[in-house]
């Protein structure tokens, strides 16, 4: 008897647990439809108005930019979008990302005005991601320009000899283990190297001589990866004129002659509820909850191949 009473028990515990746990799933799944629909709701009202979109491209630019490529397609392809406000606050980074995004800036340039605001550094790949805009502002004090690519490969081979420590590298050629950390750089390796980063700078360059609308040994002459202050910039032509973010929103609404009170909505990728996560903490434990930060919100930059980058 004392058996079964005790059974009785478990059973009626373990219930109450279903129907505790049912009810939290079906507050999170109520939730989660009120704010989809909210947010859904909000997005429309002031996507099927006409408007401007602003998107800010902050800190180290890396290899992957698709998903500020396609926040700017997707602003393109909105007819109630009459125009972009890039915000640049980049010291640049990767070729391959700065290249993706110039295409696209540029692909979006040639059929609705762009206008470029910098804030306190927009150099290299940062100021590769600009030319392409109808115009440009900067402010006084801004960084900007530093044309040029770099390329570098850590050598620790000297360290290795000296604690006694040997590697083998078998390569199918003699450039094919170029660069290496464990082996010194070779000539080959060198003379193949420079040549990969004299291509790209004249990707560069050309790209800078298109946007700018510049003779290409002028920018060969302003492109010795020196940064300009926005005051020298304006003085030799790589950008338009100096400005605030105010300023500039103000030209492209006079630009496309819009109502001075139009909208601006900022593109922003989006991202699950930060309160899903701090439910998930409290309900299932701190290490779930570290977990869906370390995957869902910090948004790592890689870094591969030749970068374009100012660095103090």
């Amino acid at each position: 008897m004392q058996i079964e009473s005790d059974l009785l028990l478990e059973r009626q515990k373990i219930r109450r647990k279903l129907v505790l746990w049912r009810c939290i799933a079906c507050v999170v799944f109520i939730v989660s439809i009120v704010t989809i629909v909210a947010g859904s709701s909000l997005f429309k009202m002031g996507r099927n108005t006409d408007h401007l979109v602003k998107l800010k491209i902050e800190g180290i630019i890396g290899s992957d930019v698709s998903k500020q490529v396609k926040l700017i397609d997707d602003a393109l392809a909105d007819k109630s979008v009459k125009g972009l406000i890039l915000c640049v606050n980049s010291p640049g980074g990767a070729v391959t990302g700065g290249e993706q995004l110039h295409d696209a800036i540029m692909h979006f340039a040639k059929k609705k005005p762009v206008v470029v605001s910098m804030g306190g550094v927009a150099a290299s790949a940062g100021y590769m991601i600009s030319v392409p805009a109808n115009r440009i502002f900067a402010l006084n004090s801004t960084l900007t320009g530093s044309i040029g690519v770099i390329m570098q490969a850590p050598d620790i081979s000297g360290l290795l000899g000296k604690v006694g420590i040997n590697v083998d590298q078998l390569v199918s050629g003699p450039l094919k283990g170029q660069p290496s950390m464990v082996k010194p750089l070779s000539s080959q390796g060198r003379e193949m190297l420079q040549g990969l980063i004299e291509n790209f700078y004249d990707q560069f360059v050309g790209m800078v001589a298109e946007g700018r609308h510049m003779d290409i040994a002028k920018v060969r002459e302003l492109g010795d990866g020196r940064p300009y202050s926005g005051q020298q910039a304006v003085k030799n032509g790589l950008i338009d004129q100096i400005g605030t973010e105010q300023d500039a929103k103000k030209w492209l609404i006079h630009y496309s002659k819009l109502s001075s009170d139009i909208k601006v909505i900022e593109l922003k990728n989006k991202k699950p509820s930060k309160w899903f996560s701090r439910f998930v903490g409290e309900t299932l434990g701190d290490s779930v909850n570290g977990f869906m930060h370390q995957v869902v919100y910090n948004d790592h930059e890689n870094l591969d191949g030749a970068i374009a980058i100012w660095k103090p």
